[in-house]
């Protein structure tokens, strides 16, 4: 049985604290490329492995960084001048029972395969360069990783280290992750191609106002001039009002693209949909937690969980258990109104023995009577993690 504590939130509710903060990057922000790159190559890497080598082997390519590019936009279409370059570095074992495997090969083809999909004014032949380097891991790593590989026991954790998760959302969370999920969604582009994918949404709630600012790549070969700029920024900032205040009861306000200067001609234009080409850089780890938000007044870990191994890296599993358990100790508890979770490791140590799992609630009744089910939620899901690698290939978590 694993050490779970159970405590009560003694402090009053982030939603009705005089002031919240809460932002998401969005599908095209360089931190965010950075992390679905790295986390598409995770997922890579580990059917490669599971065909060639019948399991998931030692990786860890949670370590990528963008460098931007310089751009010209305009009305009516620019171009660019120099190309985004974005290093795809790590761990991954390149080698198996003497037979090369084609890690770098396949870093290129996957970040190939993501931008397209995801970015689509940006041409992967004469706009970005992916510049893999990947090495295989430290001896001792790689060892610990075949200790319970190779017998089918459960992973042993490859770090000291903590996860964090809370649930549910409340109305500033929910509106800043599903504005942008709307923003940026295949449908809404149908209809608006000049929107890009280069989107950032911070809210600041101050008492029951919700001031939601918006940071929105325009595609400039869909925008003539600056006045249809200005009747397509108003036609975004009118949508975006639409969806927020349908997820509040509280008075809401959008700004978007607050830097502008309209009466001098400048403007958030892009030739590409994301500010990567012009200067802007990016980085693994510096965007979206697991849960697709960022969070200050919230449990966070600063782990960059994207790209990390979905086997028995910690700063993976154990911020996206925290999350679930969350989850489902609100779902199904119904007396809980929330809950904080706190996982911790020890490096050497089966992943479903944490040091603590610490569970704290917000609950009108007495916590002795709901504390047993919420053990018993706690246990499955620590007892799940061997299989929580499954999910990762499936895409079941929001790490971008």
């Amino acid at each position: 049985m694993a050490n779970i504590s159970i405590g009560l939130l003694e402090f009053t509710k982030v939603e009705n604290q005089p002031v919240e903060i809460v932002e998401r990057k969005g599908t095209g922000h360089p931190d965010t490329i950075c992390d679905a790159l790295g986390e598409e190559l995770s997922i890579a890497l580990s059917e490669l492995y599971l065909k060639e080598c019948g399991a998931i082997m030692h990786h860890n390519v949670d370590k990528a960084l963008l460098i931007g590019g310089i751009a010209e936009p305009r009305f009516g279409g620019g171009f660019m001048v120099s190309p985004i370059e974005v290093y795809l570095t790590g761990r991954a074992i390149n080698e198996y029972d003497g037979k090369r495997l084609p890690v770098e090969e396949l870093a290129i083809e996957t970040a190939h395969k993501w931008l397209k999909e995801n970015i689509p004014n940006l041409d992967i032949t004469n706009h970005i360069i992916i510049v893999p380097k990947l090495k295989p891991g430290s001896k001792d790593l790689v060892e610990l990783f075949e200790r319970f590989q190779k017998k089918g026991e459960i992973p042993l954790a490859n770090d000291t280290s903590f996860g964090t998760g809370f649930a549910p959302f409340d109305d500033t969370e929910t509106i800043v992750y599903e504005l942008e999920r709307a923003l940026n969604s295949k449908e809404f582009k149908k209809d608006h191609p000049y929107v890009g994918e280069d989107i950032k949404i911070m809210g600041v709630r101050n008492y029951d106002q919700i001031r939601v600012t918006i940071a929105m790549a325009f595609v400039d070969k869909y925008v003539k001039d600056i006045n249809d700029y200005k009747e397509k920024k108003e036609i975004i900032e009118n949508y975006a009002y639409s969806i927020a205040q349908k997820l509040t009861t509280k008075e809401v306000k959008i700004f978007l693209n607050t830097a502008d200067e309209e009466e001098k001609g400048s403007v958030y234009i892009t030739v590409t949909g994301t500010s990567a080409e012009a200067g802007d850089d990016g980085e693994i780890g510096r965007g979206n937690r697991v849960n697709g938000l960022i969070t200050p007044y919230r449990p966070m870990s600063l782990e960059a969980a994207a790209g990390k191994n979905p086997v028995s890296h910690i700063g993976k599993i154990y911020n996206t258990a925290a999350m679930d358990m969350a989850e489902r100790i609100v779902s199904e508890v119904e007396e809980v109104e929330e809950a904080y979770v706190y996982l911790v490791s020890q490096i050497g140590k089966p992943i479903t023995e944490p040091q603590v799992c610490d569970v704290k609630l917000r609950t009108s009744k007495d916590i002795k009577g709901i504390e047993e089910v919420v053990r018993k939620i706690a246990q499955e899901e620590i007892d799940k993690l061997p299989e929580t690698w499954k999910k990762f290939l499936q895409r079941h978590f929001r790490l971008y």
